[in-house]
C-alpha cells in the first residue's frame, strides 16, 4: 500500500530550513517566501500532492502563521505578494 503522501511522519526536512526561516524574520524580513513541490503527473495539479501539510506543520515549528498559496502564478499569488510589499514600503517609510 502506498503511504499517504498527505501525513507528515518525518518533519526533518522542514525542521532544517527553521536556521535560515528565523535568521530572516531575526534580521527584520517581514515575510519569507517558500517554495516547493511535490509533483504535478501528467501536467495537472492533484490535491493529494498539495503541500498545505507542510505549511501546517510549519506554522507549528515556528509558532507562527503561514499564509498557503495553491499556485505560485496568477492572481491568487500577486494579490499577497503585493500586500507584502506594501507593507514592507509603509514599515521603511515610518522609519524614517
Amino acid at each position: 500500500m502506498r503511504p499517504n503522501v498527505q501525513v507528515i511522519t518525518n518533519n526533518a526536512r522542514i525542521a532544517g530550513a527553521l536556521p535560515s526561516i528565523k535568521y530572516c524574520l531575526e534580521k527584520g524580513a517581514k515575510s519569507v517566501v517558500l517554495a516547493s513541490h511535490l509533483g504535478r503527473p501528467d501536467g495537472t495539479a492533484q490535491a493529494k500532492f498539495s503541500l498545505a501539510p507542510v505549511a501546517k506543520e510549519l506554522e507549528k515549528l515556528i509558532a507562527k502563521p503561514v499564509t498557503f498559496l495553491k499556485d505560485c502564478v496568477g492572481a491568487e499569488v500577486r494579490t499577497p505578494a503585493a500586500s507584502a510589499r506594501a507593507r514592507a514600503r509603509a514599515a521603511r517609510l515610518s522609519r524614517r
